[in-house]
């Protein structure tokens, strides 16, 4: 029996093992967690390189075994491609810890039904692997997990435990760094934000998860207001009532909502501003959101200010002089006052101990990268901190190399790992309108100093091995030369020097020949040990040069799935050096093929090919090209939601919008209802770039412009220039200015 179901799943194993490595998440509990899943899979992966190797048979319920695990593996993927700082910890961690035990169950349940199939396979030493597999897996155990901790908190605020008896919030809080209170208003926004897309997804599953959440948030900030002593002044702390229920800071401008609740007003505004529409406390929907002045409220705290003489801008360079404390209340933010964190940090230290990053047995080490002072827009260069997954020193005769695009390519769409780096570096990038400059450090700061250096680190390159390798590539059997593309794909998953090494002894020539194999694995190979040695700087132009665009073209229309996607990834990588993309984009075909990816292809293989052509957009000559090869009919069909690609269609339909053939096709594609609907529906940066591109419509053409009109863009538009990205305000608010001078300008003519 052909064991296709164990091939997908070592597929989609390695590509998350890639993912893991190249990303740089620096929350515990998740580093946790995903460290946790990749030493299962890790134990799990020989034995199904077995399977593949007619070592071990393989039979139907293996095969429905691997399919389940195939499918928690991508979910996992999905999930860590998805990351970012700015969505819920807490739900983030909770989706993760759900995962890792997924995993376990369906590991456990493989390498079971693998020890009864090896028992009926002549080589007994499968069979001392296997139960060696079974036993690590089965003896496997995370404690002190966030749901444990979230049932037995909820538990105890059920049975009325008091506050200060509850160490198991404490524990949470300290897990997820809710370390001062803009901290916990944040987390509180973004749990809530969770429950609106779930709704909105029309997830059971998930909108019962975030309800128990959102309970256990709401548990928190009421054990923060009865545990917590946050200080004005020396010995003097604010009483409980006179705190705000939601970031549970002093209440400097008390305000009531409609629900009757008082919150300070800076904090409930970020709420609403969100587009929350239910009240943080009592979780009634709000039937209005106007914000009326609590004076009765406001008179007590400033009584109580000027009885205990406390000067709010003591920090400001102020000076309380017993004049009138309310003016000054009026005037000042939350960030003039002192507080100490003290009590906080005494309590938590003493419940509960963090895991350190040093640790190694969650399969990761903190490790530090000098960030140059030209990046840094510094005086001095930095130190960045990332994380490094260890290598458990296994073997991955199979692995499937991870799709650069859906590492690389975070850097234009995934906030997951680019907030970060970008904060650091000091550069700020939009998919819409980035530079080639900017776009190429980025994307070799996330593919060559994020990576793990060796995931194998026993298979070392030598240079008469390679040169071994390199003279099989060239004049062996065909057999001979899959073998050696096979291992060198494989030497080159992760490891920096290998893909240098590799590089120089000259091996990307036979390599770029063997794309033109009839045989579909040796294609496969070839293309992806090529999209490997592409991730390296050194590489990159060397390949080019070699003359890969034909080759890579030949695999895009000839190879297999994975073959397509992982040729379209080769491109998108060798497409981040501005040289590259105007050598790539010269060849007509590469686009042609790249825009039938687009429209004909696997998920994947849209992603990747999406990712390509978005790099080679950045280029002007190349936007014609794209429009010209009909990219705009397939770009305008994934702005439908339920493919999940509208993030990815808009940042390259921003680019394209930018020249008057591109506008062209949005609107003969029908494209703007979908960008209008984009606007109103759409992710943070999906709106900003759907905001771009009829910016650009309406800016060139008073028909456009009339167009986005009767599609009721207005109201979208005026909500986005409220409560979205800054960028994206700026874009809806030119929009908005834009259509007013018109209709000033039609009324003057009229007049006239």
């Amino acid at each position: 029996m052909d064991p296709v179901p164990v091939r997908c799943l070592l597929n989609s194993i390695s590509r998350y093992l890639h993912l893991v490595a190249c990303q740089t998440i620096r929350f515990n509990p998740i580093q946790t967690c995903i460290g946790n899943m990749v030493l299962l899979l890790k134990l799990l992966k020989p034995l199904l390189d077995e399977v593949v190797d007619c070592k071990i048979p393989s039979d139907d319920c293996l095969n429905k075994g691997c399919e389940d695990l195939d499918a928690v593996v991508n979910q996992a993927r999905e999930l860590l491609e998805d990351w970012s700082p700015k969505l819920s910890k807490l739900f983030g961690v909770f989706q993760c810890e759900v995962l890792l035990g997924k995993v376990q169950t369906c590991s456990l349940e493989i390498s079971r039904i693998l020890l009864q199939l090896s028992q009926s396979s002549p080589e007994t030493s499968s069979v001392q692997v296997v139960e060696r597999c079974v036993q690590e897996i089965e003896s496997f155990k995370q404690e002190g997990t966030l749901t444990e901790l979230m049932e037995n908190a909820l538990q105890n605020q059920k049975d009325d435990i008091t506050s200060l008896d509850n160490h198991h919030l404490e524990s949470i809080i300290h897990m997820l760094g809710l370390i001062s209170n803009q901290d916990l208003l944040k987390e509180s926004i973004a749990v809530e934000k969770e429950r609106v897309r779930s709704q909105a997804s029309k997830s059971k599953e998930n909108v019962e998860q975030i309800e128990q959440l959102i309970e256990l948030v709401l548990c928190i900030r009421e054990h923060m207001l009865t545990t917590e002593f946050l200080e004005v002044a020396k010995g003097i702390s604010i009483p409980p009532y006179f705190r705000c229920p939601l970031s549970t800071e002093l209440m400097l401008d008390p305000v009531i909502v409609a629900s009757g609740q008082t919150f300070d007003r800076t904090s409930i505004k970020k709420w609403l501003d969100n587009g929350l529409a239910v009240c943080p406390r009592t979780r009634q929907v709000l039937t209005h959101q106007e914000l009326i002045p609590n004076y009765t409220v406001k008179a007590m705290i400033t009584s109580w200010l000027e009885a205990n003489r406390i000067n709010l801008a003591a920090n400001s360079g102020h000076r309380y002089d017993g004049g009138d404390a309310s003016s000054m209340a009026n005037n000042m933010g939350s960030q003039d006052f002192n507080r100490t964190e003290s009590f906080r940090f005494s309590l938590r230290s003493s419940s509960f101990t963090s895991r350190s990053s040093h640790e190694t047995g969650n399969g990761f080490e903190k490790l530090k990268i000098n960030v140059p002072a030209s990046l840094c827009g510094e005086s001095q260069s930095k130190d960045l901190e990332i994380f490094e997954l260890l290598s458990p020193g296994q073997s991955y005769t199979h692995s499937r190399s991870e799709s650069v695009c859906s590492v690389v390519s975070s850097v234009d769409y995934v906030p997951s790992v680019t907030h970060e780096i970008e904060h650091i570096l000091g550069t700020h990038q939009s998919s819409s309108e980035m530079s080639p400059k900017k776009n190429s450090e980025s994307s070799s700061n996330v593919n060559h100093e994020c990576s793990v250096q060796d995931l194998d680190d026993s298979e070392t390159m030598t240079t008469s091995h390679t040169i071994k390798l390199v003279e099989d590539l060239k004049s062996g059997s065909n057999k001979v030369k899959t073998a050696a593309a096979a291992e060198i794909r494989h030497l080159t998953i992760s490891s920096i020097e290998n893909r240098v090494h590799i590089g120089r002894c000259g091996a990307i020539t036979p390599l770029l020949s063997l794309l033109y194999s009839e045989e579909k694995l040796t294609q496969e190979h070839a293309v992806t040990a090529l999209l490997n040695l592409s991730i390296s700087e050194l590489n990159k132009a060397t390949i080019v040069e070699a003359g890969a665009s034909e080759p890579l073209v030949h695999v895009l229309n000839t190879g297999n799935d994975r073959a397509k996607e992982n040729s379209a990834a080769t491109l998108f990588s060798l497409s981040v050096l501005p040289v590259n993309r105007e050598r790539i984009g010269q060849s007509n075909a590469a686009i042609h093929a790249l825009v039938n990816l687009l429209g004909k292809g696997t998920f994947r293989g849209k992603k990747d090919a999406a990712s390509a052509l978005f790099n080679l957009s950045i280029t002007h000559e190349n936007k014609a090209r794209i429009v010209q090869a009909k990219a705009v009919k397939y770009l305008v069909e994934l702005l439908d939601p339920d493919l999940e690609m509208v993030d990815k269609a808009v940042a390259l339909l921003a680019n394209l919008s930018a020249i008057g053939e591109g506008r062209q096709a949005i609107l003969r594609e029908g494209g703007i209802p979908l960008l209008v609907e984009t606007v109103d529906l759409g992710s943070q940066r999906g709106k900003e770039n759907a905001a771009s591109v009829l910016l650009q419509l309406c800016l060139n053409s008073p028909k456009f412009c009339t167009l986005v009109l009767q599609e009721g863009a207005i109201p979208p538009l005026v909500a986005l220039s409220q409560s979205g990205t800054q960028r994206a305000k700026e874009k809806a608010q030119q929009l908005l200015s834009h259509f007013r001078n018109q209709r000033d300008a039609r009324m003057k003519k009229g007049r006239s």
